[in-house]
């Protein structure tokens, strides 16, 4: 078994959230959780970013001050003794390589942002459209049973196309249009979602 696991929201806090508070730049604090068009939201973020003069820097040091949830890094612990891990997420590496180093350095399937020579966020490049759920596609292709958790509109595919969805922690309205995936809000209740859909490959 496999299981594929969102990053933010799920082991890491919102990373845009974040920015917004330590820049103070309110209109940073949207996320896939209000807005289940990402590249509506990215087009969003780079301006605004651009508006207020925010370079990569200053997302880079907001991001330095972060962790993880509280008791995520024993989740995954315990998740990556029972089941090979993949991390599949929306963000970007540049974001990403503190965070992991924190988590232990999980596989991480992410996109890259561009950024110029004067440090300004321009863009971004996705490795592969939908590629949360494509990733779990092709992982069942070769055929692993693949569980995966998520918590907002953009995992909601990836939850759809695996042997077994779960949602972490959603916010009400991703919860009410999606009543299909099992609702879960700490880590033991994840861990016990995992091994009830696990299919006896996973012990407790």
């Amino acid at each position: 078994m496999i299981a594929c696991l969102d990053l933010e929201g799920v082991l890491v806090p919102e990373i845009w959230i974040n920015v917004a508070e330590r820049t103070g730049i309110a209109e940073l604090r949207r996320t896939t959780r209000d807005e289940p068009d990402y590249d509506e939201l990215m087009r969003q973020r780079i301006e605004i970013m651009d508006r207020h003069g925010l370079r990569m820097r200053d997302l880079g040091l907001a991001i330095d001050a972060m962790g993880p949830l509280l008791g995520a890094r024993d989740f995954l612990d315990w998740l990556r003794e029972r089941a090979q891990v993949i991390i599949l997420s929306d963000t970007f590496y540049q974001f990403a390589a503190p965070l992991m180093r924190q988590l232990g350095h999980p596989c991480l399937f992410c996109n890259d942002l561009e950024v110029d020579a004067q440090d300004r966020v321009t863009g971004y490049r996705l490795r592969i459209p939908d590629g949360k759920r494509r990733a779990v596609e092709a992982l069942r292709a070769l055929n692993f049973r693949v569980v995966a958790a998520g918590d907002s509109y953009n995992d909601t595919t990836m939850l759809g196309a695996a042997d077994g969805g779960i949602l972490f922690r959603p916010p009400r309205n991703v919860v009410e249009e999606f009543p299909q995936f099992p609702v879960t809000t700490n880590y033991d209740e994840l861990r016990e979602a995992f091994v009830s859909l696990s299919a006896g490959e996973m012990e407790p």
